[in-house]
């Protein structure tokens, strides 16, 4: 593959029984309380997930013991609409983006994921898989 040639970009669709407000809050506000642990962590003693709520913002994990790694930067934050990251969770690896819309539909929200600008086949990949079991963590969050 060229260096030009981009890879698709991953996209999950899921749908959740709540408003826009409480699936955007939920997703950003408390992450900590639904995304899984290990292999979609960096510390194995995490204590929180951040999200800071702007633009410039960052979006890190917390261990007990009070260290940082950053996952992202917010680059667009539109509540409870969508957000977009610069996903830099593995400093080895080219940032990517994350933008997530948040959509009412039948008196329950669709949340649409798009992670894109890869340049690793191999990462993507990985990814692909990961954000499923992910956005479970998320949806179970849910009663779902």
């Amino acid at each position: 593959m060229s260096t030009t040639e981009a890879l698709a970009a991953i996209q999950k669709t899921l749908t959740v029984a709540a408003s826009p407000e409480q699936a955007f809050e939920t997703f950003t506000r408390r992450m900590g309380d639904w995304w899984p642990g290990e292999p979609h962590t960096v510390f194995e003693n995490r204590e929180a997930v951040i999200f800071e709520e702007r633009v410039g913002g960052r979006v890190y994990e917390r261990s007990a013991e009070g260290q940082e790694a950053d996952w992202a930067d917010v680059v667009a934050w539109e509540p409870p609409n969508r957000f977009v990251l610069r996903w830099r969770v593995n400093p080895e690896r080219t940032p990517t983006e994350v933008e997530v819309r948040f959509t009412p539909e039948d008196g329950r929200t669709r949340v649409d994921l798009e992670h894109r600008g890869w340049d690793d086949p191999d990462g993507r990949a990985m990814y692909n898989g990961g954000w499923d079991k992910v956005l479970a963590g998320y949806t179970s969050s849910f009663g779902a």
